[in-house]
């Protein structure tokens, strides 16, 4: 089997030294390369055509997303897998709509780690915010909690798309319906589910499994 070529990029030494320590004994991944900033994993990236770049939001540089954005023009077959110290949802939105693969934050277990890069290499997509997120809201007292209303299979799949970053714009395009179609069953969901807003939206897609479905 042949390893997975990962580019690891993060402006901490220390850190990408203990990333390599953790990454270097994994019979199906290797580690090809190091950026510590925006720029030097354009370069990289470009050079190496590496499987994965598992990257950091915050280095000197360009914005984060156009980094990612860059990447993906000029290494089609690459996946962006976001390491980060960010657990805001928002922050998820973000590098999810530039086009990241996934996106877990640094306080994973190593196993997880290990997960999220094997899984973006494959294909799928793969988020760990769980953590982060807040809690369901309860019922009143007395009252039992209400489960969603069954969502249609456009309807989950215009969530998914949601859910992995993408505009409405980009949604109508990939199923072929209008803009106003994605907006109209936006309001659906949002009605259906009781939840307002993107980020309560990909908390939902998250906890029920949406986002990140079986191959």
């Amino acid at each position: 089997m042949t390893p997975i070529r990962l580019l690891v990029a993060d402006d901490h030494a220390v850190l990408r030294a203990g990333l390599r320590m953790l990454l270097d004994v994994q019979h199906d991944i290797t580690v090809v390369g190091e950026a510590g900033d925006g720029a030097e994993v354009l370069q990289k990236a470009r050079e190496l055509q590496p499987d994965v770049v598992l990257m950091d939001l915050t280095m000197p540089g360009p914005p984060s997303g156009d980094v990612i954005r860059q990447v993906l023009r000029a290494c089609p077959k690459t996946r962006v897998l976001v390491l980060t110290m960010h657990d805001d949802p928002a922050y998820l939105a973000s590098a999810m709509a530039a086009g990241a693969a996934g996106y877990v934050v640094k306080k994973v277990a190593d196993s997880e780690l290990l997960s999220a890069i094997r899984a973006v290499h494959a294909g799928r997509t793969f988020v760990d915010l769980t953590q982060s997120l807040p809690a369901p809201r309860a019922a009143p007292d007395g009252a039992k909690a209400e489960r969603p209303k069954e969502l249609s299979r456009r309807e989950r799949e215009v969530l998914q798309l949601l859910a992995q970053g993408h505009s409405n714009q980009q949604i109508a395009t990939q199923i072929k319906v209008s803009v106003k179609t994605v907006e109209t069953y936006r309001t659906r969901l949002s009605q259906k589910l009781g939840l307002k807003g993107r980020a309560e939206l990909y908390r939902f897609a998250v906890e029920s499994g949406i986002l990140n479905p079986d191959p």
